[in-house]
């Protein structure tokens, strides 16, 4: 089971809100990069980081692949599944390098959900996160024309090819909590403890 899916961590946006560098900010003694690593290895044996450029994340032991030129993370979702296509994975799971809370059951959960959909997507507290989800490698086929098109959203890309919302319970801190701000990372740090 783990070896179906590979693995791409989001991590090519600027950070303007928290002043760039999101993915090095620490966080619980570790940089917030590094925690999204840790979750991934339980998850797949075949992991990526999707970055604009390598110091977004450096110094990291990981494989780096270029975001595509597009704005938003539509453009590390292209490469992961180019990514996961390359190395014979029939599935892709997306997570972000900005939520430090991600649920354990995360990859097991949107694999049961799937069923014939082209992907499964995490939701909460009635909102859906498209950067945390299961993706068919066929997917593929599709994004470069929805690209093209000068489509960015991800909710909007998994809605044209039809998925799955899988939802998790919201209590406490909210598993799906995104690090956006110096006071988001103070409201998490504490949220840890």
């Amino acid at each position: 089971m783990r070896n179906d899916a590979a693995l791409v961590i989001l991590a090519g946006g600027e950070g303007r809100r928290i002043g760039g560098a999101k993915p090095l900010r620490a966080f619980g003694g570790e940089r917030l990069i590094d925690r999204a690593l840790r979750q991934a290895r339980v998850w797949s044996d075949l992991i990526a980081i999707a970055v604009r450029g390598a110091s977004q994340v450096e110094p990291v032991e990981a494989v780096l692949i270029r975001d595509r030129d597009i704005p938003g993370p539509l453009g590390g979702l292209i490469s992961g599944l180019e990514f996961a296509r390359q190395n014979k994975r029939a599935f892709l799971l997306s997570i972000p390098a900005d939520m430090p809370f991600l649920p354990h059951d995360l990859r097991d959960r949107l694999t049961a959900h799937i069923g014939d959909h082209a992907c499964a997507l995490a939701a909460s507290g009635g909102q859906l996160h498209p950067v945390c989800g299961l993706w068919r490698s066929t997917a593929l086929d599709q994004v470069e024309d929805y690209a093209a098109a000068g489509r960015r959203s991800l909710k909007g890309f998994a809605g044209q090819l039809g998925f799955a919302s899988v939802d998790w319970p919201v209590d406490g801190a909210d598993p799906f909590f995104n690090v956006n701000t110096s006071e988001d990372l103070a409201e998490a740090a504490r949220a840890e403890r």
